[in-house]
């Protein structure tokens, strides 16, 4: 199986090529924000990038959405710089509502599936079925869901859909910025809920696998460019990179499902 990097260099090269030569004319500094759904595929995107275009990316990581430091909305109502954003979806086109993003520049990138998580040797429940997610939920002690869009299915339809939404208010808690993955590693959380693409990097867990389709609520991952942008046609280089064919095998091996490429 051929390795991520050697994929870019066989087909992304000549794509870069021609975004260099058509799109930006001088080396640029590239601010990006972005959220956790995309970051393990994007850390190993972004050094190629930078050494096909000689543009240098300049990375901050928060939640797509809440009230956390961090969080992007937050950020860029600080006045933070940024020339691309990259976050779920629908929290994109909200910011694209009141003026935050640039009209137009919107391109979805994976679509990415809900898993559940437990520590690393830990026995796997059952979760190939609606009631075996049920059972699961009301045999765990303590269960931990993202203050993102995947925590806000859960905890808000999931739950719900189960009947168990009483229940879950005295044993489930919502990690606002910390990745799950984390939690549930360190031995604070029997079961785990984020997207996939978040979970597969953390070390210290297993990956049970995702929610069966019944419950399985897929979050779309999508890049825009920022209101504030000083570099914005370096930035859409970035952006049409991410969503080239050159970068399919890193989004897949993350355990996301490009669109469009």
């Amino acid at each position: 199986m051929k390795s991520i990097a050697a994929t870019f260099r066989n087909f992304g090269l000549g794509l870069l090529g021609i975004l260099w030569l058509t799109g930006v004319a001088e080396a640029a500094e590239v601010r990006v924000m972005i959220s956790g759904g995309l970051t393990a595929a994007y850390k190993v995107l972004v050094p190629e990038f930078e050494k096909a275009t000689g543009n240098k990316v300049l990375t901050e990581y928060g939640p797509s959405m809440g009230t956390t430091t961090n969080a992007i909305p937050v950020r860029l109502e600080r006045g933070e710089a940024a020339d691309v954003l990259i976050m779920v979806g629908y929290a994109l086109t909200d910011l694209a509502s009141k003026g935050k993003v640039v009209a137009g520049s919107q391109v979805d990138l994976t679509r990415s599936p809900i898993g559940v998580a437990v520590k690393s040797g830990a026995p796997k429940p059952d979760i190939s079925s609606v009631e075996a997610v049920k059972r699961a939920l009301l045999a765990a002690k303590t269960i931990a869901y993202s203050d993102s869009a995947s925590g806000v299915y859960v905890s808000t339809e999931m739950f719900g859909k189960l009947g168990i939404a009483d229940v879950m208010k005295d044993k489930a808690r919502k990690i606002p910025a910390t990745p799950v993955g984390e939690i549930v590693a360190h031995g604070d959380a029997e079961l785990g809920f984020q997207q996939i693409s978040e979970l597969k990097p953390v070390k210290g867990i297993d990956i049970v696998g995702p929610l069966p389709n019944e419950l399985q609520q897929i979050t779309i991952f999508s890049a825009g460019i920022a209101s504030v942008s000083k570099q914005p046609e370096a930035g859409r280089a970035l952006i049409k990179f991410l969503a080239s064919p050159a970068a399919r095998d890193a989004m897949i091996a993350s355990g996301m499902e490009p669109i469009g490429n």
